[in-house]
């Protein structure tokens, strides 16, 4: 019997949409299923929830909550994480509220960002415990990583602990589509190329019964009324020539043009919301009741496939029948050639018996792969400070990323670092 333990299920809409995935698969319909969570509410609340599920699919999954991180890895074959470290209040507001002091400002702070940078220092010790646990426990199986900043956390996995493991995103998968429907494009038979680094990687090639799509796509970007949510991938794409995966709202801080605190009218210009994050944060309590009402206490909870990687990659391994992923790997051997072999990439990747199996791009247009470099030189840097647990390179990190670069000086970098190291010092303690 195959078994899958997820790390952090209390977030229970994903829980559904990857083990219910997972149940609505005929290899994988009678896995184990074991759960984690720190938070116990949350867990026994997912664990209600797909016991519900699995009996309304047939009943064959086996789903069990644990309290004990290790008796949920003991044994397991697969290892999905969508782990938070440290609660929306204060942790999270404090890599908003901190920055604000300095006047810099933030949309999402998930992925690259001071805020960023925080957020991968806590997840990567978190999960490199798991990993260690892992060698231990069940020292074969992968570790599906869905935990944001995707590039620092698997990075640090990779290159901090002997397990397998494989960064797991949904934007590659929306990108095309979600492109071509708000121009009014049609979506059916096309073909298209992404590679780059996650949440900055970039659509090559896109075709449609063989003909490029591409001019068609930006005559009509440069012609649709504003404003819109993608004004900000517009621009991108009018500068460096190519469409990015990621929305307009993360990519307005992955670069050092669209937020300015000299320049505020350009929030306006390009349709940007600063502090996003906290906006969706302040509804969480709204959020978690609607969870609570349609999947928790609903005991006709249903599922339906959806295009989440994880049960795609189980089932080929487990079937041996090959699936594509666009997966976040390490670059050995040049996978990308203008990139540096020790950043974390975004690429197509082979899945079957054999593991995860990356597919070499070639170089990237060299515009493309030098602004992704201004946000890998960042995240090398903090994957150094985690694996070194040397302070001083996460104010290397800082000094190098992009956005922040831009707005401060030195002194008040590590001046902010200092200040937000303090505030994570419950999940740090090695920096303070």
């Amino acid at each position: 019997m195959t078994k899958i333990a997820f790390i952090g299920a209390g977030s229970t809409i994903f829980s559904k949409n990857v083990l219910g995935d997972c149940m609505t698969t005929p290899a994988l319909a009678d896995a184990e299923i074991a759960l984690h969570d720190i938070d116990h509410e949350k867990l026994f609340n997912s664990e209600k929830m797909l016991k519900n599920l699995s009996r309304n699919l047939g009943g064959r999954a086996q789903v069990t909550a644990y309290t004990d991180r290790r008796e949920a890895l003991r044994g397991a074959d697969y290892v999905i994480n969508a782990i938070s470290v440290g609660q929306y209040e204060p942790t999270i507001k404090s890599d908003f509220e901190i920055p604000h002091k300095y006047g810099l400002k933030q949309t999402v702070a998930d992925t690259l960002g001071v805020g960023g940078i925080l957020r991968g220092l806590r997840a990567a010790y978190a999960m490199l415990e798991f990993t260690r646990d892992m060698e231990e426990l069940c020292p074969n199986a992968w570790f599906l990583n869905y935990t944001n900043p995707m590039a620092i956390v698997t990075g640090a996995v990779l290159r901090g602990s002997k397990i397998k493991s494989v960064g797991l995103c949904h934007s590659v998968q929306v990108c095309a589509k979600e492109l071509l429907e708000g121009l009014d494009l049609p979506t059916d038979n096309v073909r298209y190329r992404i590679a780059g680094i996650n949440h900055q990687a970039w659509l090559l090639e896109i075709t449609r019964n063989g003909e490029d799509m591409y001019p068609e796509i930006r005559r009509r970007a440069a012609e649709r009324p504003a404003p819109h949510d993608d004004m900000v991938r517009y621009e991108i794409m009018k500068s460096f020539g190519y469409y990015v995966t990621e929305s307009s709202m993360h990519s307005a801080e992955y670069m050092p043009y669209f937020i300015k605190s000299g320049q505020p009218e350009l929030l306006e210009q390009y349709n940007i919301t600063t502090d996003w994050y906290l906006t969706w944060g302040d509804s969480k309590a709204e959020y978690w009741q609607e969870v609570m009402d349609s999947l928790v206490n609903n005991p006709d909870v249903s599922h339906s496939r959806t295009h989440e990687y994880a049960s795609y990659i189980i089932e080929a391994m487990e079937t041996d029948v090959p699936f594509k992923i666009a997966g976040n790997v390490l670059n050995t051997g040049g996978l990308i050639g203008n990139l540096p072999q020790d950043a974390v990439v975004e690429v197509p990747c082979l899945v079957d018996s054999q593991g995860v199996t990356p597919c070499k791009v070639e170089d990237l247009p060299p515009q493309c792969a030098g602004l992704n470099r201004t946000n890998v030189n960042m995240q090398l840097l903090a994957v150094e400070a985690i694996l070194t647990r040397k302070r001083e390179h996460i104010y290397h990190a800082a000094m190098l990323d992009p956005h922040t670069a831009a707005e401060l000086s030195l002194d008040q970098i590590r001046s902010l670092i200092d200040e937000m190291l303090e505030a994570s010092a419950e999940f740090l303690p090695e920096f303070i």
